[in-house]
C-alpha cells in the first residue's frame, strides 16, 4: 500500500469515479475512506463520521457483520467461482434461489435470475418483458414507460428509463420507444398541484392518455421506483401504484418494481410495494440483498410470467441473456447469510423507527432554516432536504452553498449525499437513536454553515 502522502498525490489521477467531473475531482480531490465500522467510515486522515449514505443506499447491516463476511471467506476456499449458465450451478445458488422468493413470496413472486448488480437487474426486466410478449404472440409490444425523476441505473436500457435528463443527455440517442409520466412530485410538477391524492391521479390519466395515444397493443412495461430515491426521496401518494398497476392490468403492460433501492427493509418493509398493497409482475432488486459486501443483483417474476416462458414448446422461452457473474457462488454464499441476518435483526422495524426518528427532526430543521425548501421522508431511513434560495420562488440554492453545507456536515459527523440541490441520506438500517442525533446536530452545524 502506498504511504499516505503518495495516495493523496495519486487520487483522481489515473481513476476516473463515477457520477463526477474528472476535471474538476482532479482540482478537488474526493474524500478517501479508508475504513469502516458499525454505522461509521474514517477517512485516510483519521476522521470518523456517521455514514448517512449507507455506501449508496445499500450497506444495511453495517460494516461490522461477520456472520456475511465469514460466508463469503468460507467460500472463497471452497469454490471462488462456477459459470452459472445452463448445464451447471451451484449448490450457494440453489440455497439463494429460495431464499429470495421466500423472502418476496407476498410481493406474489415466484422466480428469481441473479445479476451483478441494479442495473443489470433493470436491462434484464426489460429484455424479459419484451420477450414475455414475443412468446404471448404481441410482438409490436416494444414500448416502455416510467416515471419522471426516476431512477433506474445507468446501462442503456435503464438509463433510457431513467427519468432525470443528468443521465441521458450525453448519451443520447438512447433507446428508443421510452416514455416518461410526470413524477408524484407535490413540491415541482407541471401541473402546481400540491395535494398528494389529487396529484396521484392526475398522473395516472397522464398514463391513461399516454397509452392511448401510443396504443396499448405498443407497450410492454412500466416501470417505477414505489419510492423514488436519488431522484430527491418523493414519496408518492398510497393510492398511486395501486391506480398504475390496474391500468397496466387492464392494458396487458407488465408492472415492474424497481426495488434496488427499496427492498430488504429500507422503507420500513421488506419491499416498497408491500407498502403500498400492490403485488407487481416483476421486481428488480440489489443493495440490500448482500448489504453491499458483494456485488449481486436479481430480476424476479411471478407465475403468470414464469408460466409463459417454461410452458413455451417453440425453443424461444429460452433466455438468451446473463452475466459471467451471474449466481457467482461467493455472491450466493453472501446473499444466504446477508438474508438469514436482515430477518434476524427484523431491520425493517428499526427502519420504520429511527426514519421516523429522522423525519420529526428533518422538519425542525425546516422551521429554524429558510433554506430548507421541503422535507421528504417518513417511510424508513430514506430522508431528503431540498435546499433553496427563496421559498416562494422555489429556486434551487446554488451548488457552492450546498457543498459548503456539505462539508461542514461532514466536519461536524455525518456523510450526506449531494443529489441536485437536495441532501440525500439513507443510512444503514441498523442505525441506533443516538446516531440519528448526531446526523440531526451535524445538519444543524452544516445547515448554519450557509
Amino acid at each position: 500500500m502506498k504511504d499516505l502522502a503518495d495516495l493523496k498525490a495519486m487520487n483522481a489521477r489515473q481513476l476516473w469515479h463515477p457520477m463526477g467531473h474528472p476535471g474538476e475531482l482532479q482540482k478537488n480531490a474526493p474524500t478517501i475512506i479508508d475504513s469502516a465500522e458499525g454505522v461509521t467510515i474514517t477517512d485516510i486522515d483519521g476522521h470518523t463520521t456517521v455514514d448517512a449514505v449507507g455506501g449508496l443506499w445499500c450497506a444495511n447491516l453495517g460494516y461490522s457483520n461477520d456472520v456475511v463476511k465469514n460466508a463469503i471467506a468460507d467460500q472463497l476456499f471452497k469454490l471462488p467461482y462456477y459459470s452459472a449458465f445452463a448445464g451447471t450451478s451451484n449448490a450457494q445458488a440453489i440455497e439463494a434461489a429460495a431464499n429470495v422468493i421466500d423472502f418476496f413470496k407476498e410481493d406474489g413472486m415466484a422466480r428469481v435470475f441473479f445479476t451483478s448488480g441494479g442495473s443489470d437487474s433493470v436491462d434484464t426486466a426489460m429484455r424479459m418483458a419484451r420477450q414475455y410478449h414475443r412468446l404471448r404472440g404481441e410482438t409490436g409490444r416494444t414500448k416502455y414507460f416510467s416515471l419522471k425523476k426516476g431512477y433506474h441505473g445507468t446501462h442503456f436500457g435503464g438509463a433510457s428509463v431513467n427519468g432525470n435528463n443528468r443521465f441521458r443527455i450525453g448519451y443520447e440517442p438512447l433507446l428508443p420507444g421510452c416514455f416518461h409520466l410526470p413524477s408524484p412530485y407535490p413540491y415541482r410538477n407541471p401541473f402546481n398541484e400540491n395535494d398528494p391524492a389529487k396529484l396521484a391521479q392526475l398522473v395516472a390519466q397522464a398514463m391513461e392518455d399516454e397509452i392511448a395515444f401510443q396504443g396499448a397493443n405498443t407497450i410492454a412495461a412500466f416501470i417505477m421506483e414505489p419510492i423514488q430515491g436519488a431522484g430527491g426521496v418523493i414519496v408518492p401518494d398510497a393510492s398511486l401504484m395501486g391506480m398504475l398497476k390496474d391500468i397496466c392490468e387492464r392494458n396487458g403492460i407488465l408492472f415492474i418494481a424497481d426495488e434496488v433501492i427499496c427492498g430488504f427493509g429500507r422503507t420500513g418493509d421488506w419491499s416498497g410495494s408491500r407498502h403500498w398493497g400492490v403485488q407487481p409482475d416483476m421486481m428488480t432488486c440489489a443493495k440490500g440483498i448482500t448489504s453491499a459486501y458483494f456485488p449481486v443483483g436479481a430480476c424476479l417474476t411471478n407465475e403468470k410470467v414464469a408460466d409463459v416462458f417454461e410452458s413455451d414448446q417453440s425453443g424461444e422461452g429460452s433466455i438468451w441473456h446473463g452475466y459471467t457473474y451471474s449466481a457467482h457462488p461467493v455472491g450466493m454464499a453472501a446473499v444466504n447469510a446477508c438474508l438469514s441476518e436482515t430477518l434476524k435483526a427484523d431491520l425493517k422495524t428499526n427502519a420504520a423507527a429511527r426514519g421516523t426518528q429522522i423525519y420529526e427532526g428533518l422538519k425542525a430543521l425546516e422551521q429554524d432554516f429558510d433554506i430548507v425548501g421541503d422535507v421528504r421522508g417518513g417511510h424508513g431511513l430514506m430522508s431528503g432536504l431540498e435546499l433553496v434560495s427563496d421559498r416562494t420562488t422555489k429556486e434551487p440554492l446554488d451548488m457552492g452553498t450546498i457543498k459548503r453545507i456539505h462539508k461542514a456536515t461532514y466536519d461536524a459527523g455525518t456523510m450526506v449525499r449531494i443529489g441536485g440541490n437536495n441532501l440525500l441520506m439513507s443510512p444503514p438500517l441498523t442505525l441506533t437513536e443516538a446516531d440519528v442525533n448526531t446526523i440531526l446536530a451535524s445538519l444543524r452545524t452544516g445547515l448554519a454553515a450557509a
